[in-house]
């Protein structure tokens, strides 16, 4: 599937049940850009690695591989266009993100910082308010 916001082929992957109500339209299946980081439901399977993980390789050397780290970052990153109205939802899953061993701010500062990113948000201004939020 490619991005409606750039054309990158996007990474697919399924939402676990704890997380629907934060992915967009509450979708089992949502597609993850690598390259602006949108978030949009999906209509088609995950796609996986041999090892049956998300393809999350292909976002950035800085973003995390392992589902448990990986699924919950890309559904904050999803709902930070409307911080305000996302607060509760973005805070809990970034301390997921917390308590399954990867910091989530430094993982945004490594999105900030790399060239093939090109966020549909400011993300540098976003993970100024997500400091706050967290801390």
């Amino acid at each position: 599937m490619a991005c409606s916001n750039c054309g990158t082929a996007t990474i697919s992957f399924a939402v676990p049940e704890e997380y629907r109500t934060d992915a967009p339209s509450a979708a089992s299946v949502v597609s993850f850009c690598p390259h602006c980081l949108t978030l949009e439901p999906a209509t088609g399977e995950a796609t996986q690695t041999s090892e049956g993980d998300p393809e999350f390789t292909r976002v950035s050397d800085g973003f995390p591989t392992q589902p448990a780290r990986a699924v919950p970052l890309a559904l904050a990153i999803g709902l930070c266009s409307s911080l305000a109205t996302n607060r509760t939802a973005i805070e809990l899953l970034l301390r997921e993100v917390e308590r399954a061993g990867t910091d989530p701010l430094l993982v945004l500062d490594r999105l900030v910082a790399d060239p093939s990113v090109d966020p549909a948000i400011d993300l540098e201004r976003r993970r100024h308010q997500l400091e706050q939020l967290l801390y």
